[in-house]
């Protein structure tokens, strides 16, 4: 297993696993899949600021991990918002945690200063998961998002990379 920088090759396996919580979780709020074209699109535009990696694991893309901004103005430029996303076969195996440390230790050495990562509600598999990254609720904004007839929280936690 490895942990390494995006390549425009990954394209396809992470809009395969991505589009499984597309189209069966609460988990993303989009409601399409996202093409493989889309998919490349999007990792040029994020790997060209931020740090984005993938595990790579028996020679396939088992999950992957970025930073992006958090919001436009100038003045939250130095907040990153985190994403991660694992293959269905390669949850609870540890492959998030070393993406995330991976990443959290990239965006200190950028100069990042805070990183947000927002949570759907009943996602609490992710909440707990953050929460062991040293990650700490800072704010919950109820029914903000709709997805498979239900009303979603979103829940922000943060983790400040320097004080």
């Amino acid at each position: 297993m490895i942990i390494r920088k995006v390549r425009p090759s990954d394209a396809a396996p992470i809009a395969e696993i991505y589009n499984y919580y597309v189209e069966e979780t609460t988990v993303s709020f989009e409601y399409v899949p996202v093409s493989a074209g889309e998919m490349a699109a999007r990792i040029a535009e994020t790997s060209a600021e931020y740090p984005y990696f993938v595990c790579e694991e028996d020679g396939k893309v088992a999950g992957y991990c970025y930073a992006h901004r958090w919001k436009e103005r100038p003045a939250y430029s130095r907040t990153w918002e985190t994403t991660v996303y694992l293959s269905s076969r390669s949850r609870g195996r540890g492959i998030g945690r070393l993406l995330m440390e991976r990443l959290v230790e990239e965006c200190r050495a950028a100069g990042c200063h805070v990183l947000v990562a927002c949570i759907t509600g009943d996602n609490d598999a992710s909440m707990r998961f953050h929460e062991r990254l040293g990650f700490v609720r800072a704010s919950c904004f109820h029914q903000v998002g709709h997805k498979f007839g239900c009303w979603l929280d979103v829940a922000d936690y943060e983790l400040l990379l320097s004080r």
